[in-house]
């Protein structure tokens, strides 16, 4: 895991702010701001490894017993993971939630059944975090199948170019 920056008072207020107009988590703001300037592959590098950050995070959260927060943390990473595809695959900003599934059934088509499954899973764990309603094994199931889209979109944004 990367160097942590903490942010206080009116400055941290504000990128919260910020990123729920857009709908974004702070983090995906943060990446989203700071990529501006990058062409579009190298933006989807900047979101794997956020991703894989949020997946880190979330395994962290997950032995402190913080179970709604490493269920945000394994969605933030899904989600991440989706639009890294998009930026890689055609440039495409994602901002709404239809996109993430429209692209997901993309990367479901070029990479398998196997990605609904961890789409599910992770859904489950956006649920999960404004409900509260899952236990430690559904985060643990969840975080192994969030752990291989992550990986396998990482290792395909890596070793090829979008045919």
């Amino acid at each position: 895991m990367g160097e942590a920056i903490v942010l206080r008072g009116r400055l941290a207020k504000r990128v919260r702010e910020e990123a729920e107009k857009l709908g974004f988590s702070v983090d995906e703001y943060l990446v989203e701001v700071l990529s501006q300037g990058l062409d579009p592959r190298d933006r989807a590098r900047e979101y794997i490894e956020v991703a894989e950050d949020l997946l880190e995070e979330a395994r962290e959260e997950l032995r402190e017993g913080n179970v709604r927060q490493a269920a945000k943390r394994l969605w933030g990473a899904s989600a991440l993971t989706v639009k890294a595809y998009a930026y890689w695959r055609e440039g495409k900003r994602l901002t709404t939630h239809g996109e993430l599934w429209e692209w997901k059934r993309r990367l479901e088509d070029e990479l398998g059944e196997w990605v609904s499954d961890s789409w599910y899973a992770a859904s489950a764990m956006h649920t999960c975090f404004y409900e509260g309603w899952c236990a430690e094994k559904d985060i643990a199931t969840a975080e192994k199948r969030v752990e291989k889209l992550v990986k396998e979109v990482a290792s395909l944004i890596g070793r090829k170019k979008p045919s």
